[in-house]
């Protein structure tokens, strides 16, 4: 319909008001939220697209980017749907939409980083802009839910470093480990990452014999972490009994 109104015009026809053409934009759209609603997102997108070229189009261009950038996700084209979704969020950054696309932003650039063991640009990426979402829409849905999602990053961050500690401290490449370590617990304080890097800092000062610094990171636990399993073995005396020293 778009383009058989954009046809006659072109050929000499009597130009068509706004409202028609409008109409026909409306039509079209509703048209490919159907087909995105029944998961036939290259139709959908193609019909999206049409919208977006007509040039009494204002009133749906954010819709009709957001759900490209919404098939694009759908179909696995995550660096694409990131890139639109930021678009939307910027060029119609007072639009109901925003907010939630700059979550489906972070959603495409968590999606590139599955692995914590792969490079972490977009897992890196994805924090940004679910931070960026929880500052700049701080009341919306979506920046509670952005919170949500930055809790499982920064595990896996966690994750990643703690990884690398555990790699080091098998090699007895015990300096490298204990930055490792102390990094997790200083960066990633809230994840389930923390506490067994410090089981393994008093590991590790057992080892090199460091009294000092382990029996800290002993009473660090028992304060902090006092659940953490296997603590009464690594540190059997609580702080409180230090006391006397």
């Amino acid at each position: 319909m778009l383009a058989a109104g954009v046809l006659a015009s072109a050929c000499g026809g009597k130009p068509h008001p706004p409202g028609p053409v409008m109409l026909a934009a409306d039509s079209v759209y509703r048209t490919a939220m159907r087909q995105y609603r029944r998961g036939d997102y290259d139709h959908a997108r193609e019909n999206l697209a049409l919208v977006l070229t007509n040039p009494g189009n204002d009133a749906l261009a954010a819709e009709a980017s957001y759900y490209q950038a919404e098939c694009d996700f759908a179909n696995g084209l995550y660096l694409e749907a990131a890139r639109e979704f930021r678009r939307v969020a910027d060029e119609h950054a007072g639009h109901r939409l925003a907010p939630d696309a700059l979550l489906r932003a972070g959603d495409a650039q968590a999606e590139l980083w599955r692995d914590p063991e792969l490079d972490p640009e977009y897992g890196q990426a994805a924090m940004a802009t679910y931070r960026e979402l929880v500052a700049r829409f701080p009341e919306s849905r979506a920046a509670a839910r952005a919170a949500a999602k930055l809790v499982r990053l920064a595990d896996m961050f966690a994750d990643k470093d703690y990884r690398s500690g555990r790699f080091y401290q098998r090699l007895k490449a015990y300096d490298s480990a204990i930055l490792y370590f102390r990094g997790v617990v200083a960066d990633y304080p809230q994840s389930r990452y923390a506490p067994q890097a410090l089981l393994r800092l008093v590991q590790i000062y057992g080892v090199l014999n460091y009294a000092d610094e382990r029996r800290d990171t002993c009473d660090h636990l028992h304060r902090y972490y006092p659940q953490t399993a296997g603590l009464p073995q690594a540190c059997p005396a609580p702080a409180d009994s230090a006391s006397g020293r």
